[in-house]
């Protein structure tokens, strides 16, 4: 009688909250992936167990949340929350024991008081003006519902199946990308620069969709890339705002590939 193998799902913790999402929509993505589980846990809970104990039996860790910001606070919102000590250490040592990483769309605003993490992840997003590698920007530009071309950079496991382009209908960031320290996947054709974007910090004070008085850079058309941060493989992804990218079977192509090859390096 032959032999039946089965092998065991690729586990992954997926950090959610802090931004607004289709909850029912993005776990979609997940259920559809064969051969992985996907625990879905808001923040600040998720944070309790980004360590090598809490983390036991994950094999990857999914960002899709932006913690370190109080949209609540009386004065200056979004206001900027340290992260715990806990987490800080337990963090990094996920990192040094080589857990893989996949980060989404909104999490590379996440933790802004905490300049390890935006280096970990390869850019920041800002809601206020502040200080990135000790050069001073102006609060990050969004732009939402953006009909863009995306270019395979690269050939390699995360774009494995994918076409040379592909189009996708998504939120795009102006924002600081260290490109100098990021491994290339994916570019967009969409023009990064402020006349095409709108301040992020108006639309916290009720200004959407508002430039008045607000410039920037020209920004990275980099939408993919990968890094080693400490031990472990990183991948982060831009695009995810909505179900507009989440039903695309390209972008779900592209999250399943990330897991799987950043779980691949942690078995």
């Amino acid at each position: 009688m032959p032999i039946i193998r089965h092998h065991a799902p690729i586990n992954c913790l997926v950090a959610v909250r802090g931004h607004p999402f289709d909850r029912t929509a993005f776990d979609a993505v997940f259920q559809a992936m064969d051969g992985i589980a996907a625990t879905m846990v808001d923040q600040p809970a998720a944070a309790r167990l980004m360590n090598p104990e809490g983390m036991r039996g994950f094999d990857a860790l999914v960002l899709y949340d932006m913690p370190g910001l109080d949209f609540e606070a009386a004065d200056d919102a979004p206001a900027y929350v340290d992260p715990p000590d806990a987490l800080r250490t337990g963090f990094r040592q996920l990192l040094e024991q080589g857990t893989g990483i996949v980060a989404l769309h909104h999490s590379i605003a996440g933790w802004p008081s905490w300049p390890e993490y935006g280096e970990w992840l390869g850019g920041r997003f800002l809601y206020h003006p502040g200080q990135v590698r000790e050069r001073d920007w102006p609060d990050s530009g969004y732009a939402h519902d953006v009909t863009h071309d995306v270019e395979v950079l690269v050939d390699h496991p995360v774009t494995a199946g994918l076409p040379p382009r592909f189009t996708l209908t998504d939120e795009l960031y102006l924002c600081p990308v260290f490109e100098a320290e990021v491994a290339p996947l994916l570019r967009s054709s969409a023009t990064f620069t402020r006349d095409h974007f709108w301040s992020a910090e108006l639309a916290v004070a009720g200004r959407m969709h508002d430039r008045s008085g607000w410039d920037h850079p020209m920004g990275s058309s980099l939408v993919g890339w990968t890094r080693q941060a400490i031990n472990s493989r990183l991948v982060y992804l831009q695009p995810g705002d909505g179900p507009a990218a989440y039903d695309n079977p390209h972008y779900r192509r592209l999250v399943e590939n990330a897991i799987r090859w950043v779980a691949r390096a942690t078995a």
